[in-house]
């Protein structure tokens, strides 16, 4: 067998450049024993957690590789569940930072989290339409309900009561009642999406927010409450008042209820009225404080609308209040008025606090109440940045007060052109609005600098100054050291698509949209300001071409320059002559992106085709087109002194190919979203990207040598566990396909903690057999003979089969117990039970119970009860 050639894997280094993901909420934890100061927010697939005192980073809750959808902090503020676009769900703890549980039953992106009032339970509900309830203690799911039609928009607990109501995109709100499991009442009476849902005024209200501009408020009695209230009530009274939420309404069609059964032994939902939003959109987050004092929502737009909720004491001095006035007002006009008559109208309950205007469009927001009486919000917002404001509610007029923006770890928008400084120390990234300089090891943003719409940048020569090609037509040169805009020259009619700096150093070219290849050179001019020169540049040549130029590369040895233009060709000139040498045609769309390789052989060329190309650069020869991306390559680059290259794409990866032998050699992922460019150093140990995601990724050069076989193979492995999680689940016999259903799904974690079952009972099987033949030995020699210990069970310290058995249900998590004895074929469940029953019998019991005070008692009693089922089914 020949020598494979190895290849040293790229790994990911860091994440920078991102404040905040737009994609989950923002929520306040308790920190060092201070609440309203640090705010966990999400951060592509990690949770960032900043002190918005400091602007500074306190904590990364790492996560693997989906994105972060939603988070929710627990009631005693130690941990925080995190729920990704997976499905999954992870409980990380706040003083740790690790993740603690993990919970796999939702097929899609988790869309709601809520904790009971005490924290041992939490739920979840889902793009997959189901709601699940998990028991945080246990470390296992309860139950799953199902009813709704459409994604989970919000789930909340009622404190005192075992009731839960949802609302979702199906324009339904459901109420649940936990004890028996299934939904007692359903609200219909929506038009169009229910988007938030919020409790007020002791859970005695209901607010909905649609995609409308009303706020519906729905009054809640609680009929139990009722009736144990009033013992002496006539029973005529009482039937009466038992009936009416069965009551149709003949007014509202908001009431109207879908299901058949006696939902009036829990409560009666009916609308009182609407709050008008100043907002026309959708409503985004409806959400109270703890107190549920304050409510406060927002729509697509920048302005957060924030009321006050009377409790039943100041409502009542404000009907007194009321009701005198309306006395003068009778006794001046010598009328008699009514008391009756007198009434809080719901404006008057729920009051307009005032309207908080945001620097761009909000995605979510948090609020916390002091015991001072101050209203700490804080604001995450589209474009990159968190805000935090305080308001005095005591106040005649209370004003919003921003104390702090973090803005400084990001940009704006998108990063649309990043490169290295010659030494390997510095990137600069480049966005519409701003430059920003990072160091890469401290991943520090040293330098901030104000620019147009940037689309291509370089560093000059000696790494102080750098200069910008923008969507306007204008190069822009900037002072590294002083941060100053030191020239703009408007140098292309329409936008600098690409920038390449000549071998030699002493110029470099631009190519534009107004057709033109235009040469520049460094020169120094006398500065008015200082008695110093300083740097410039000046055109010295211009090459007119027939279409938009998209992408200019030098040749090593400059003699060479590659022209990608918008007729989806490459052209390549003589660079001292300007004639042309070469036409590379072949891709059916533009191509975007390209580089050439060290020693001048190979021109690797990247199209919207989704194609990469490779050209021999003396024929022009196509040596081989390789099907690269699922979508638009968007950036190429060679890395240094090498024939390897990576490419970066629309379908949010990067990828490393070998131009020799034609290969794809690995796949870095870990962008969400598109991957606009990338640079290597000059030396090539490192890879930076950008994406649409907003954030910067480090890659690094490891030096762990790759196999390609192992590499497919790997691959070949993550597909197979991928498509074993997308299979069809595993039907419980004598379950019917009701409203509720198992919580867990399928995993493969589940599948390898069912193989481990399997494995271990076979070798309890073997070593049953093994004692019975040694037994029938002994008695045939008539003496006793030792018998050999098994490598597995000598491994574990000699011990018995059964408690090997027992071993590996240990090692099982609580949370996947359930799912992993379900996928169990049945020839090894009355093994299984016969276990337990030795177990529990035979003087174990205390054993097998203390070993199970983790969260895994439960579960096993319960798998007992339901394997007993299933065998006598």
């Amino acid at each position: 067998m020949g020598l494979t050639r190895q290849y040293l894997r790229y790994g990911p280094a860091a994440l920078f450049g991102l404040v905040a993901s737009a994609r989950g909420n923002a929520a306040f934890v308790a920190l060092r024993g201070e609440r309203g100061r640090y705010v966990a927010v999400p951060a592509c697939e990690h949770v960032f957690v900043w002190d918005t005192r400091k602007g500074e980073k306190v904590l990364i809750l790492k996560g693997l590789k989906q994105e972060v959808s939603c988070l929710c902090p627990s009631p005693d503020g130690l941990h925080l569940a995190v729920g990704y676009e997976d499905g999954s769900i992870r409980v990380f703890s706040l003083l740790s930072g690790e993740a603690n549980v993990t919970f796999n039953g939702h097929k899609a992106a988790v869309t709601a989290l809520k904790y009971d009032q005490l924290g041992g339970r939490l739920v979840s509900g889902s793009k997959d339409t189901d709601v699940i309830v998990w028991d945080v203690i246990n470390e296992s799911g309860l139950y799953r309900l199902k009813g709704h039609k459409d994604a989970v928009t919000q789930v909340l607990f009622l404190k005192e009561k075992n009731l839960l109501v949802t609302s979702g995109k199906d324009t339904l709100v459901k109420w649940w009642d936990l004890d028996t499991q299934h939904c007692f009442k359903t609200l219909v009476g929506h038009r169009t999406e229910v988007w938030g849902l919020a409790l007020v005024s002791e859970e005695k209200r209901l607010i909905t927010g649609t995609a409308d501009s009303e706020l519906r408020v729905w009054d809640i009695t609680y009929i139990r409450e009722e009736q144990v209230k009033d013992p002496d009530e006539p029973e005529s009274k009482k039937s009466k008042g038992s009936s009416l939420g069965a009551e149709e309404n003949t007014g509202e069609d908001e009431t109207l209820e879908l299901d058949e059964r006696p939902e009036e032994r829990f409560l009666k939902c009916s609308k009182v009225g609407s709050i008008m939003r100043e907002g026309r959109d959708r409503i985004v987050t409806l959400a109270t404080d703890q107190t549920g004092k304050i409510l406060a929502c927002h729509g697509t737009d920048a302005v957060l609308e924030v009321f006050s909720v009377l409790s039943e004491e100041e409502s009542q001095k404000k009907l007194e209040k009321k009701m005198k006035k309306a006395k003068k007002k009778a006794k001046q006009k010598s009328e008699e008025e009514p008391e009756g008559s007198v009434e809080l109208s719901l404006q008057e309950e729920i009051q307009r606090l005032t309207n908080i205007r945001a620097s761009a469009k909000i995605k979510s927001f948090d609020l916390i109440l002091s015991p001072k009486g101050e209203l700490k919000i804080v604001l995450l917002l589209q474009n990159n940045i968190i805000e935090s404001y305080n308001l005095n509610l005591s106040a005649q007029i209370p004003q919003a007060v921003r104390v702090s923006k973090i803005t400084i770890g990001g940009h704006r928008s998108d990063v649309r052109t990043l490169a290295f400084s010659s030494d390997n120390i510095a990137i600069l990234s480049a966005a519409a609005e701003s430059v920003k300089i990072w160091n890469r090891s401290t991943l520090q943003c040293i330098r901030t600098m104000e620019c147009e719409y940037a689309l291509c940048s370089l560093f000059v020569p000696g790494d102080r100054q750098v200069i910008v090609g923008t969507k306007t037509g204008k190069l822009q040169l900037y002072d590294l050291a002083s941060g100053n805009l030191m020239e703009t020259l408007a140098a292309h009619d329409g936008a600098v698509w690409s920038i390449a700096l000549s071998p030699d150093q002493r110029g470099f070219v631009t190519g534009g949209a107004d057709k033109c290849v235009k040469f520049w050179e460094f020169e120094l001019v006398k500065d008015e300001n200082s008695i110093q020169k300083r740097l410039s540049m000046k055109q010295v040549r211009i090459l007119q071409l027939d279409e938009d130029v998209l992408c200019v590369r030098y040749s090593p040895n400059q003699k060479l320059l590659a022209v990608s233009l918008l007729d989806c060709t490459v052209k390549v000139f003589y660079t001292d002559t300007l004639k042309f040498f070469l036409s590379l045609y072949g891709h059916k769309l533009p191509v975007l992106c390209m580089d050439i390789s060290y020693d001048g052989a190979l021109i690797a060329t990247g199209s919207a085709d989704r194609n990469v190309k490779i050209w021999g650069l003396d024929f022009g020869d196509c040596h081989r087109s390789l099907f690269a991306h699922d979508d638009s390559v968007m950036y190429l680059q060679f890395v240094a002194k090498s024939h390897l290259f990576f490419t970066a794409g629309k379908d949010n990866k990067i990828k490393q190919w070998d131009a020799d032998k034609f290969e794809h050699i690995q796949t870095l992922e870990g962008h969400h979203q598109e991957v606009w460019c990338l640079a290597l150093s000059p030396n090539g140990d490192y890879v930076v990207s950008a994406s649409h995601d907003k954030s910067l990724r480090l890659w690094e050069r490891t030096r762990e040598p790759l196999v390609l076989e192992e590499e497919r193979e790997m691959q070949r492995e993550a597909e197979y566990e991928e498509s074993v999680a997308k299979e069809e689940q595993p039907v419980v016999a004598g379950e019917t396909q009701g409203e509720t259903g198992l919580a867990g799904k399928k995993t493969i974690e589940t599948i390898k903690a069912a193989e481990r079952i399997m494995e271990a009972i076979e070798l309890y099987r073997e070593e049953m057999a093994k004692l019975k033949e040694h037994k029938a030995i002994c008695k045939a020699a008539g003496k006793e003979v030792p018998l050999p210990v098994n490598p597995v069970l000598r491994a574990y310290g000699n011990i018995t089969p059964s408690a090997y058995v027992l071993e590996v249900f240990k090692k099982v998590k609580s949370s996947e117990l359930e799912e992993s004895l379900l996928v169990l074929p049945f020839s090894y469940v009355p093994d299984l039970l016969k276990l337990f029953n030795e177990h529990i019998h035979l003087g174990s019991e205390d054993t097998f119970w203390a070993d199970h005070k983790q969260p895994h008692a439960g579960d096993s009693d319960r798998e007992f009860e339901e394997n007993h089922h299933l065998q006598s089914q």
